[in-house]
């Protein structure tokens, strides 16, 4: 039946959405990119490390047009060179210093409530599931993409966030992506996206661009039919 979505199915929104940067990750999300009129939270194991290679396509192509992105409470300045590097021009880039809790919601809600900037980018480690919910009631009328950066450890916490991704740093300058909600069908496998920041892509060396060949895990020959974890990586001669 048409305009029926089915749980099974990767639903299709109609509010526009900004790519990725990786073909693989706009298929699995829900209207082919980051969304406008929704919150997505972006976990990570350590705050303001992962989250700029992961959204900083979305963000240049969005500065690219003259829009401009807010940050709110970054833990780290911010490394100018690397987002000039990523297409984001300075005069598009609007950093807030809020170092309370409430004051870091409360920008977060005006900055939505005017629908003036181009994207949000915020870091709350500190929010209740109540205060979530208002973000995206609010959200649901802001043309911009909302992302909410937040600990690991909110995974176990209940969010209204439509879109929820867990970034961790994976082998050989790739970054792993656990999609843990969406509006779809569950994704229990990581996905594998080709990282490497731009600044050493120029100057690493080929035999560099894949260190995890340099380590043999050894595993015991009588490891049968049951897991055994690996021991420690050990350097491996041949690969030079």
């Amino acid at each position: 039946m048409p305009g029926v979505w089915r749980g099974c199915e990767l639903g299709q929104r109609p509010a526009a959405v900004q790519p990725t940067g990786w073909e693989q990750l706009d298929q699995a999300l829900p209207g082919g990119g980051w969304p406008s009129r929704s919150l997505t939270e972006v976990l990570t194991p350590q705050p303001a490390v992962l989250e700029w290679r992961l959204l900083s396509f979305a963000l240049g192509r969005i500065a690219a047009q003259g829009r401009q992105i807010v940050t709110i409470a970054p833990p780290r300045h911010p490394y100018l060179p690397g987002l000039q590097q990523a297409g984001l021009d300075e005069r598009c880039f609007v950093w807030i210093q809020a170092d309370q809790p409430a004051e870091r919601l409360w920008a977060v809600e005006q900055l939505i409530k005017s629908n003036a900037c181009g994207a949000i980018v915020a870091w709350l480690p500190q929010t209740r599931p109540e205060q979530l919910r208002r973000l995206q009631v609010g959200a649901q009328s802001c043309d911009a993409p909302v992302f909410l950066c937040r600990p690991e450890t909110a995974r176990r916490e209940p969010s209204a966030a439509p879109l929820r991704v867990l970034a961790s740093p994976g082998l050989d300058w790739t970054l792993r992506l656990q999609i843990l909600k969406r509006r779809g069908p569950a994704m229990s496998e990581a996905i594998s996206l080709p990282s490497m920041p731009g600044s050493l892509g120029s100057i690493i060396m080929p035999r560099l661009r894949q260190p995890s060949r340099f380590f043999c895990p050894e595993v015991p020959a009588h490891a049968v039919d049951r897991f055994v974890p690996a021991s420690h990586p050990q350097w491996d001669a041949t690969a030079q």
